[in-house]
């Protein structure tokens, strides 16, 4: 039986051939199926088109679901010696801990998720800078998706408690919420293993100059002090917040080092940062591939006393180092 189709169907299919995006060929195939008359001579062509609009509609929805992703996500670029992201329930202080000790201004207040989105800010910690992200609360009720990455790449995680308020649970909670997404905080490296995530983590108490809190600090110290590093500061009056930006220098297991010319004295405002562990060898590198190729031997003066020390490219450089590096 022949489909006897009307012109104004052809004109329609004429827009669905010539359309360059998914929604034009979705409304195009629409209007074809509208004018087209019902009748078997029409059934076969009836079907193709069904099958052809809802592949092109599970297309868009796909296109809108990663469009979606992507506006819902962030990436933040790390700088500094190193990226530390906080963690923790509502309403701990992670903000307020930002607010005072960077250059950030993320909202404060006194209810909870207040904070949407993450927000960098740097901390200054002598002669360097250290990275710190605030991010949303953890929640078994709502967690923003993008987080777990977030923490994921982070080099040192910070998980804030109250410690006015509870804080081995704020604390037990917290860690088992970031394990059911195989993520575990450790004191020791961060390392990716057997499908799990492991996270160098150490554990503020904020709000020391609340009523209990030292009790609670020290029930925290007793319970769990031998799985993470702690340490009790008030963001509030800025109490420890020395201790607090030594203990996180500290864990990001890094080691500053400086370099000198020969008859020169050394930069001592501008240290190269490394990994510890780091040779004369991987210090040559990172200056640039040259000194690498063509480096012959160092010299060494450092806080342990050494005085211009000969050493080769295998040496294990420490804090505070001064190189002089010789081509």
């Amino acid at each position: 039986m022949p489909a006897n189709l009307p012109p104004q169907y052809f004109e329609a299919e004429s827009r669905y051939r010539s359309a360059k995006t998914i929604s034009q060929k979705i409304n195009a195939l629409e209007e074809m199926l509208t004018i087209m008359p019902k009748h078997k001579g029409t059934d076969r062509l009836h079907g193709e088109l069904r099958r052809k609009l809802a592949k092109f509609r599970n297309e868009l929805k796909q296109k809108k679901k990663k469009a979606a992703k992507r506006a819902s996500s962030y990436s933040i670029d790390r700088e500094g010696a190193g990226q530390v992201v906080l963690v923790g329930p509502p309403n701990v202080g992670k903000s307020q801990i930002i607010n005072i000790a960077t250059n950030a201004s993320p909202e404060v207040a006194e209810y909870p998720f207040t904070t949407r989105r993450p927000t960098p800010g740097m901390l200054n910690f002598e002669n360097i800078q250290i990275q710190l992200v605030d991010t949303p609360p953890l929640s078994p009720d709502f967690m923003e998706p993008w987080l777990l990455d977030i923490i994921r790449r982070g080099d040192l995680i910070m998980l804030v408690v109250d410690l006015s308020e509870d804080p081995l649970t704020q604390a037990e909670e917290t860690i088992t919420l970031l394990q059911n997404f195989k993520i575990r905080l450790t004191p020791n490296e961060s390392i990716f293993r057997e499908g799990i995530t492991y996270k160098k983590a150490i554990m503020v108490g904020n709000k020391q100059d609340l009523p209990k809190s030292r009790e609670h600090f020290q029930i925290l110290k007793e319970l769990l002090g031998e799985q993470l590093p702690m340490v009790a500061i008030s963001a509030k009056d800025g109490h420890n917040l020395d201790e607090l930006k030594i203990r996180l220098y500290q864990g990001l297991n890094i080691l500053r080092v400086y370099t000198k010319a020969p008859g020169k004295n050394p930069d001592l405002n501008t240290p190269f940062i490394l990994e510890k562990g780091s040779t004369v060898q991987d210090l040559a590198g990172y200056i640039h591939k040259d000194f690498l190729q063509k480096l012959k031997y160092a010299r060494v003066w450092s806080p342990r006393g050494l005085k211009g020390l000969m050493v080769q490219r295998d040496y294990a450089l420490q804090e505070g180092d001064i190189v002089e590096l010789h081509t």
